[in-house]
């Protein structure tokens, strides 16, 4: 009887796509036994595991779709080694209300100040508040969208990107741009006021147009993207360099 009655909750379960229900039924179902509970707190335990799987599955995939180099958290991240950045506005933003509100981060710094650490750890607690999130170099982006121009499908990939919540665009400024800095411009002008965006650049505002080589466009990218934006000002020297000094003595 009690084989033939979990037969049918599995398939139950199998019809209903209810994965994690069905490998917990059983200990839910003698921890209740145990506990006398009745149907209805027993229903609740159920319908609670299966969100809590749910739950982490979904986490769990975001983890893996957003392609971050390194798993980062805020708690590692040295502040004293970077005094110039304000560790009380990294830290309001560890709410991702910023995402909320469709806000910018740009982070700006010399290379090796932990600018990428910062956007990374920010973007596994998007993760955590259930925002999807992509990571990505300045360069492998703007690749992608040459190549989709050229097969005329740059329409369908800003629209795949425009379905995640926060794009992380690392590294601009190290190589300059010819009339692919169109692309990024168009990249970003699409995200405007309708996603968010954390870039990490070695340069200065006033230094981009080194990059784009074209006043007019940088002015207009400058405009949209700091519209609603917070800067974080990396002032430091390379604490990957001065790591590597003490090994080396």
């Amino acid at each position: 009887m009690k084989e033939a009655l979990d037969a049918k909750i599995a398939y139950a379960c199998k019809v209903l796509r209810l994965s994690g229900l069905a490998r917990q039924y059983p200990a839910i179902a003698r921890e209740a036994r145990e506990q006398n509970q009745d149907a209805e707190l027993f229903l609740l335990a159920c319908l609670e595991e299966e969100i809590s799987i749910r739950q982490v599955n979904k986490r769990n995939r975001l983890l893996q779709g957003a392609k971050f180099p390194a798993k980062k958290t805020l708690d590692s991240f040295r502040f004293e080694e970077v005094p110039g950045l304000s560790r009380q506005k990294v830290m309001k933003l560890a709410d991702c209300e910023y995402i909320r509100h469709k806000e910018n981060i740009v982070c700006i710094g010399k290379p090796g100040t932990g600018k990428t650490h910062i956007s990374c750890s920010l973007g596994i607690l998007a993760i955590l508040e259930g925002f999807s999130v992509r990571f990505i170099s300045t360069m492998a982006l703007l690749q992608e969208l040459q190549l989709s121009q050229k097969e005329y499908q740059l329409h369908k990939v800003l629209k795949k990107w425009d379905k995640i919540d926060l794009v992380i665009c690392d590294e601009l400024g190290y190589i300059p741009m010819g009339e692919e800095g169109k692309l990024l411009f168009q990249f970003i002008s699409q995200r405007y006021e309708r996603n968010s965006l954390i870039l990490t650049t070695n340069l200065e505002f006033s230094q981009w147009n080194e990059v784009f080589n074209d006043p007019t466009l940088t002015s207009a990218l400058l405009d949209r993207l700091t519209h609603h934006c917070h800067i974080l000002v990396f002032d430091a020297d390379s604490y990957r360099f001065k790591e590597s000094m003490k090994k080396n003595h």
